[in-house]
């Protein structure tokens, strides 16, 4: 019978009029926040957040998500790539929404928050209208505006703008990059593509609120928030009480591993061209194609899409757009090319240049990029010794 009463209120509300508001929830009717564990996949690496309005007294318990997204949308991986990442509200029973973390074995924690009667409606309401297909769409963004850091926008916004973030319980002030590295292992594939794309502007400190992009951040964010001298939330309750995930890692499928294999393999061969006076032209020309395309996808992320977080990218110093041309050179003739000494010299000093930016906080580079810079680092002292 709870099932059936649970559906049949929600046919109710998805069918009502135009401009109707919901009905009004009753004083039993509570509004709280879920934290979930972080879960093995890189979309789950950082857990999850989302609100939960439940009233017993109706039979009423959904939750409202805002870290929907789908595949399926017309344009999606374009509107990705141009960084026009479109995420939904959706609205799920809790029963199906816990179904999930049940399965997948990750933890999941509730804090009810503290509010009257007529801010737990306020709040049903503007869940309901925002609900709507023509509401429910917003552009996200994995650090500024997403599924973690709008619960405490939506809070101030339509509840009360009186609440107090406090940062007391902050260790230290960390970056946008430090706290991504806190989920993520740097010897990953997943890692080593975001520290590849991010810019300069997630070296930045993030204050107290920006932290909440993290669901964990959040969740202790809001036992440390108070409204009115009082604390927001009233009370905390494990739902789901899994052991944390840990990342399981095999080194050999590591970027660590290859890398090192290729820069191994990259000196064998620079070092046989340098004592028989050859050189590999194919290996150079893979090189210089590989890396030039690459410098020029991080300039397009910057310079030609909506992305925040790729804002700034001065790895393109190292990774130079222009190696895709001399790519093509190299497949030829060194000793015709006249000009190949002083690029070379200018690929050693943009080289230089990211390192500095890198000591002086700039942008911190991947420990994996310094292998990468090694590999390319190689050949340039090749055909310099050879120009």
């Amino acid at each position: 019978m709870k099932r059936i009463a649970h559906l049949i209120i929600l046919v109710l509300l998805s069918f009502k009029l135009i401009g109707q508001k919901a009905p009004q929830l009753s004083k039993d009717a509570l509004v709280s926040v879920l934290t979930c564990g972080a879960g093995n996949q890189l979309y789950s690496a950082f857990g999850h957040t989302a609100f939960r309005v439940q009233d017993p007294a109706i039979g009423f318990d959904c939750v409202y998500n805002y870290g929907t997204f789908d595949f399926d949308k017309p344009n999606f991986y374009t509107n990705f790539a141009k960084g026009k990442l479109i995420y939904s509200l959706s609205r799920r029973t809790f029963d199906r929404f816990l179904f999930e973390y049940e399965y997948e074995k990750r933890w999941v924690k509730e804090q009810i928050l503290d509010l009257s009667r007529e801010e737990v409606n306020t709040l049903f309401q503007y869940f309901e209208n925002n609900y709507r297909p023509e509401n429910r769409d917003y552009l996200y963004d994995p650090l500024f505006n997403n599924c973690s850091n709008i619960t405490g926008i939506i809070l101030k916004e339509e509840i009360d703008d009186t609440i107090v973030f406090d940062g007391s319980h902050l260790k230290k002030s960390s970056t946008f990059r430090d706290l991504v590295r806190e989920h993520i292992s740097l010897n990953s594939w997943g890692s080593f593509g975001i520290e590849l794309a991010f810019g300069g502007i997630t070296d930045r400190v993030a204050d107290v609120e920006e932290h909440m992009f993290q669901p964990y951040y959040a969740m202790r964010q809001f036992k440390n928030t108070t409204r009115n001298g009082r604390p927001l939330v009233k009370r905390e309750r494990i739902i789901l009480n899994y052991p944390e995930s840990e990342y399981q890692s095999v080194f050999t499928l590591s970027p660590l591993f290859w890398f090192l294999l290729l820069l191994c393999f990259v000196i064998i061969i620079t070092y046989l061209d340098f004592k028989h006076g050859t050189r590999h032209r194919w290996l150079d020309f893979s090189l210089f194609f590989i890396s030039g395309v690459t410098g020029i996808g991080i300039l397009l992320l910057w310079l030609a899409t909506d992305h925040v977080v790729t804002h700034y990218n001065f790895n393109f110093l190292w990774l130079l757009p222009t190696n895709l041309i001399v790519a093509f050179y190299l497949l030829g003739r060194q000793d015709k090319l006249t000009w190949l000494k002083k690029y070379l010299w200018v690929a050693f000093a943009s080289i230089g240049l990211i390192l500095i930016f890198w000591v002086f906080g700039v942008q911190v580079l991947s420990p994996l990029n310094i292998l990468l810079i090694l590999i390319l680092s190689a050949r340039y002292l090749l055909l310099l010794k050879r120009a």
